[in-house]
């Protein structure tokens, strides 16, 4: 197998990895090329190789790194999509396999083209696991392995073979969505992320300079879950009105970390293994801290993720007060605001979602 891998970050390198140590042909495109080692490497967090694989082909020409490559996977922030798709959909071909990972916040709205070209675009419900880079173009740490993953397809009859494909070349066991709405609507990061957000720096004004950021999931509070649970109950709401799709792969987050009371969901959250010393997103200043955000947890997760989920309940008739709170936050900060339109795209009416979707 041919394998394209389309951002050489985190998660990048880790597929790289997984997918030239099963012995696929591996090609990555990057921008700085000239950086990466012959080996690549993902080790644990006690520094132990968990698996080593050498890409054929490192280049930062998109053209030379898709041609021939029957699968072609895509890890680059949800801002960049829609640029990359345009330079991308060129070099396409029928029958081609395109993966986004993760698969939410409208990367699919951006390679509609591609579908009308006979290619399958397909995304991952989460991310293998928890991924870091050490060293770029050399070593990724990762942790907290998830048993399976899921996926969906568009066209959805695709998905069974897609996720054969990510099986095989991650080790693990994979599993088709009925529609990548499941995708587009799943309550993990544009939720989990902006609430936390909107509770770490709600108080935000220019010039505002904070002594110190908590942990972002270690210090995580009572407070943070109770909005995360609004949020959450919402989009389940949106998930029952929109009566036209299977969409049973969205579970509650309830659901998904086994807590349902505030206390012990705070709890969880704070004792993931993998989650442990990550920071709050800030950048160093005189006398303390400022919110980064340049950070994807502002430019991917309220832009795009938490975007695309309210237009959908716009086009479903579906309020969700307090998903639409945490964005006219969002949108009331001093920074330059670039946000996914399901208009864009020609997704106007609940009629337009339903087409696209269902196919």
């Amino acid at each position: 197998m041919q394998v394209t891998i389309i951002g050489a970050g985190n998660v990048g390198t880790q597929l790289a990895v997984h997918y030239a140590s099963r012995g696929a042909t591996v090609k990555i495109y990057s921008s700085k090329p000239q950086l990466f080692q012959t080996e690549l490497q993902i080790i644990d967090n006690a520094g132990t190789i968990l698996a080593k694989g050498s890409p054929q082909l490192v280049t930062d020409s998109l053209a030379t790194a898709v041609s021939g490559s029957e699968l072609i996977l895509i890890t680059v922030p949800a801002f960049l999509m829609d640029r990359l798709a345009k330079e991308l959909i060129p070099h396409l071909k029928a029958g081609m396999k395109v993966g986004l990972i993760p698969g939410g916040g409208g990367g699919e709205l951006a390679f509609k083209e591609a579908l009308a070209k006979g290619v399958v675009i397909f995304g991952l419900q989460r991310v293998p696991s928890v991924a870091r880079l050490k060293e770029y173009g050399h070593i990724v740490v990762a942790s907290g392995y998830r048993p399976s993953l899921h996926l969906a397809a568009l066209p959805q009859q695709a998905s069974v073979d897609c996720c054969r494909l990510i099986s095989w070349g991650l080790g693990m066991p994979c599993y088709p969505l009925a529609s990548y709405l499941n995708l587009t609507l799943t309550p993990s990061n544009p939720i989990l992320h902006t609430s936390r957000l909107y509770r770490l720096f709600k108080d935000y004004r220019p010039g505002k300079v904070y002594k110190h950021l908590p942990l972002f999931y270690e210090d995580w509070d009572d407070e943070t879950t109770r909005l995360l649970f609004k949020c959450d109950a919402e989009v389940q709401a949106l998930c029952h009105h929109l009566s036209e799709f299977d969409l049973s792969g969205i579970r509650s987050l309830k659901e998904h970390y086994g807590q349902v009371e505030v206390a012990a969901f705070s709890a969880k959250i704070r004792s993931i293994a993998s989650f442990k010393g990550l920071k709050t997103p800030g950048l160093e200043t005189a006398g303390g801290y400022l919110p980064d955000f340049s950070s994807r947890y502002f430019s991917a997760d309220f832009a795009f993720g938490l975007k695309l989920i309210l237009q959908v309940g716009n086009l479903a008739q579906v309020a969700l007060p307090t998903c639409q709170m945490l964005m006219t936050w969002y949108e009331s900060l001093p920074l330059k605001h670039q946000e996914v339109s399901c208009a864009r795209y020609g997704l106007n009416t609940r009629a337009d979602l339903v087409a696209f979707y269902g196919q």
